[in-house]
């Protein structure tokens, strides 16, 4: 589907998406965004769904200025995937067992690690003492989550819940690849609570149609002290994805020992973060809340819902876009309508052949409550390219 500019107040509005399947309030909301002055460019992805402040699937590039509410609260949240050795004649009729063991490997939910903080021995670019420095820079934090370092340790190298999950899945040449979603986890929520806080209270966002996009100017103390602490929290969240996909890994080398497992190079990438980078000669502050960054070469994942397909991609770096794609496939209910709406034996349905949960603790994040990932690729083939398609046999919730 080509792009679609709608008027907007200081930029116009790039879509990749029908706008007449787009709601009213996403389009108004969208809208609020061009009123802010600083804004050089919006771009939204065709997963577009209402969020607070920023829009869910928009990439949002502003000149010495950044709004924290662009970013979202689970600040570095993102994917990670590998292909593996494996195929699926390697695989036994029931993967309850290899589910099992993912649970007992890494805390799902509100549950941590025991004993306060993973145990990385053995895991790829984990050699002792390999976070000293990074853990160094939680003395820098904000004075408001000093008190959380031990909870932060304990999180590290946990999945949480809500939409996040880990997946054992195959393409569509019979290839086993290994995929996870996970954020920042609460420390980076608290962080961004903060920040949004701060950037509500400043005076010059007074005059701002929506408090909640608030931004921080350049070259002032509070847009310092966000970004250090934004930066802080985005390699938290790939710190946190890395530890959990060295522990999958260990867990698949274990279970399929026979076949002697081995893993191609790591994918990965933020969809909640900010970036700096440059467009027609302007050095810009670029945040994208549910998007991928999808420039020419870069590999990036998309993934679908429970039940549905999933993507590794290739960017084809459209700098309309600002080098961007979709997250995944969106929302299209929310959780209480989606509760609302489905019962178990709906998911039960929707879910079939996937060894997962089927309660209705997660009956909000069943494939129905989404939009159709295969729509959503359509919509976006002049951002990406497909370069695997995924479909899970297992998939882990918290």
């Amino acid at each position: 589907m080509p792009m679609t500019e709608l008027p907007g107040k200081h930029v116009p509005i790039r879509l990749w998406a029908d706008p007449a399947t787009v709601e009213p309030n996403v389009i108004e909301q969208l809208y609020n965004i061009t009123t802010v002055p600083q804004v050089a460019g919006v771009a939204v992805m065709p997963d577009v769904h209402l969020g607070i402040g920023a829009t869910v699937g928009s990439v949002i590039a502003m000149r010495d200025a950044v709004c924290p509410a662009a970013v979202g609260v689970d600040i570095g949240c993102g994917m990670t995937a590998v292909q593996t050795s494996l195929r699926a004649k390697d695989l036994p009729d029931d993967l309850g067992d290899l589910r099992t063991r993912i649970e007992a490997a890494i805390p799902v939910g509100r549950a941590m690690h025991d004993g306060g903080a993973a145990d990385l021995r053995g895991l790829p670019g984990f050699e002792p003492g390999a976070l000293d420095l990074f853990w160094a820079g939680f003395d820098e934090l904000a004075t408001e989550v000093k008190a959380r370092r031990t909870r932060a340790t304990a999180q590290l190298g946990t999945l949480g819940s809500g939409n996040h999950f880990i997946e054992f899945c195959l393409d569509t040449e019979d290839r086993v690849w290994l995929m996870l979603h996970s954020g920042s986890r609460n420390i980076g929520k608290e962080l961004a609570d903060h920040h949004i806080g701060v950037a509500r209270s400043l005076s010059h966002n007074e005059g701002l149609v929506d408090r909640d996009l608030a931004v921080f100017l350049a070259h002032t103390p509070e847009m310092d002290a966000y970004r250090s602490d934004l930066f802080w929290a985005q390699t938290y969240a790939k710190h946190n994805r890395a530890i959990m996909m060295g522990l999958f890994q260990n867990v698949v080398r274990t279970l399929f020992a026979r076949a002697k497992p081995t893993f191609d190079q790591v994918i990965s990438c933020h969809h909640n973060y900010v970036s700096e980078e440059t467009y027609d000669g302007q050095d810009l502050l670029v945040t994208r809340k549910g998007a991928i960054r999808a420039g020419s070469g870069e590999l990036g994942i998309i993934p679908g819902s429970m039940g549905t397909k999933s993507y590794i991609v290739k960017g084809l770096g459209n700098e309309a876009a600002f080098n961007s794609a979709s997250h995944g496939a969106g929302r299209r209910m929310s959780r209480n309508q989606a509760k609302k709406a489905y019962t178990v034996a709906d998911l039960e349905r929707q879910t079939a052949g996937v060894e997962c949960r089927k309660d209705v603790g997660v009956l909000d994040e069943i494939p129905g409550a989404y939009k159709s990932i295969e729509k959503v690729m359509q919509s976006q083939t002049d951002l990406v390219e497909i370069v695997a398609e995924l479909r899970q046999l297992v998939c882990v919730k918290g």
